[in-house]
């Protein structure tokens, strides 16, 4: 059963049903002039349009698509109350719009679930299926079937050719016997492991694909090297591979977390900082001599050199840009030891999301030593120097922050770091600050 090419138009209609539906229920006055209701219906289809939302791959699901997702309801945001600003009615106040805004988000975010479970359980039960083979054989052949394996992306694998006798109940003869089996079996998708062929098979291969209306996909020959990371750029019609590709390469995303930071940032320092910093000026004033704040040379993004800013949690010493603090320090005074133990020691470090050194959540930046050491020692390491660091990250919610007591805290730090960087998105970021301030309210066992 082929794919249906009602699905994309059905949810294009279904989305803007839920969207119109919401806003006239809710705020029938943004009905009354006609322009509202184009420009929120015209902006719906030019952002998901851009953003080639609606075609789904057959691998893809509701989680790998969340990405995406995000994007689309965070741009859509930005045309949603950009025409409340500029065309404010006095009716409705912000707070009610930005409800209905959540509402909307909450219907759209339900039926594209539901949307995925549907096609899930459809194709479990054997809809809209594509039957496969695999010409050639090497060791790609068990990583591909990982994936023609599960029942839910719809894959149908029925066998591999190869010149080499083999064992294998999937083996359906030598190359020369696939044309007909092909033909015979209703097969949908050809794979074709290209180091097997030679040019000659290769452009007949091709020839005969377009010629039965086949889908012909090509595996190159990898040399155990491919990653997740990497991804294709063409040079006319010859494709490179590049190692490493963040999300935050991508045109838009670096202005959506800039922006982010910019906006958080500000309500910290207006909102926490501006009071917070001198009640802590006289309270340390009581306890020890020394400044307010502790700065600190850090490396940022390529290895740039930054002062990273912290409320001063320890007496003045000679060993603060070298040692990491540890259990029972006793350079950590009274007042160091509370702050400390709720992450506001790390508060100022949003002067320098601000001034665009660091982001709210990116990887934890270290000590020049620190880095140096590392970067010789740990395999990788630099990669996190991709992005910029950040005032809290993925590797600190997951516990490793502080200490750096044996080598494999260090190494999973880094593990974690990287795959942030890989898997960027504003819903990971979110979540992120989210668990940070839950362990900041529930106290760590590693901040000390």
């Amino acid at each position: 059963m082929k794919k249906s090419l009602l699905i994309i138009p059905f949810s294009v209609l279904l989305h803007l049903c839920i969207l119109n539906g919401i806003l006239y229920l809710m705020t029938p006055i943004t009905y009354v002039e006609s322009s509202n209701m184009i420009y929120y219906n015209l902006s719906w289809l030019i952002i998901t349009f851009s953003l080639n939302f609606y075609p789904t791959e057959r691998r893809e699901t509701f989680e790998t698509n969340l990405g995406k997702f995000f994007k689309l309801l965070g741009i859509y945001g930005l045309a949603y109350f950009a025409l409340y600003g500029l065309r404010s009615d006095g009716i409705y106040t912000f707070e009610y719009r930005a409800s209905v805004f959540l509402i909307i988000c909450f219907f759209i975010t339900a039926y594209r679930s539901l949307f995925y479970w549907v096609r899930k359980k459809y194709r479990l039960y054997g809809g809209n299926f594509r039957n496969v083979v695999v010409i050639g054989r090497d060791r790609n052949l068990k990583k591909i079937r990982r994936v023609f394996d599960q029942p839910e992306l719809g894959y149908r694998y029925k066998g591999f050719f190869d010149d080499k006798p083999s064992v294998s109940p999937t083996y359906l003869g030598k190359m020369n016997d696939c044309f007909k089996y092909i033909l015979e079996n209703d097969v949908d998708y050809i794979y074709c492991i290209a180091s097997k062929l030679s040019k000659k098979e290769l452009e007949y291969l091709v020839t005969f694909a377009d010629n039965n209306l086949k889908k012909l996909k090509i595996i190159p020959d990898n040399k155990e090297i491919f990653t997740r990371s990497m991804f294709i750029e063409l040079y006319d019609t010859i494709p490179v591979l590049a190692m490493r590709k963040s999300p935050l390469e991508v045109e838009y995303a670096p202005i959506v977390k800039r922006t982010f930071d910019i906006l958080f940032s500000s309500m910290v320092i207006l909102l926490v900082l501006s009071w917070l910093a001198p009640l802590l000026y006289i309270l340390m004033k009581f306890e020890s001599k020394g400044p307010l704040f502790f700065k600190q040379k850090r490396h940022g993004v390529n290895r740039k050199t930054f002062w990273c800013y912290k409320f001063r949690s320890m007496t003045q010493n000679d060993s603060a840009d070298t040692v990491m603090a540890t259990k029972n320090d006793m350079r950590v005074t009274r007042i160091g030891k509370i702050i400390r133990k709720t992450s506001i020691d790390e508060l100022p470090q949003f002067i320098n999301v601000f001034l665009g050194d660091m982001s709210v959540v990116g990887p934890r930046p270290h000590m020049e030593s620190h880095t140096e050491m590392y970067e010789t020692s740990i395999d990788k390491y630099l990669v996190r120097h991709f992005v910029k660091p950040g005032i809290t990250g993925l590797a600190q919610i997951k516990g490793y922050r502080g200490e750096i007591i044996k080598k494999a805290d260090i190494v999973n730090r880094i593990r974690f770091d990287i795959f942030y960087t890989e898997s960027w998105s504003l819903g990971l970021d979110l979540s992120i600050i989210y668990l940070t301030i839950v362990n900041a309210v529930r106290g760590e066992e590693k901040a000390y």
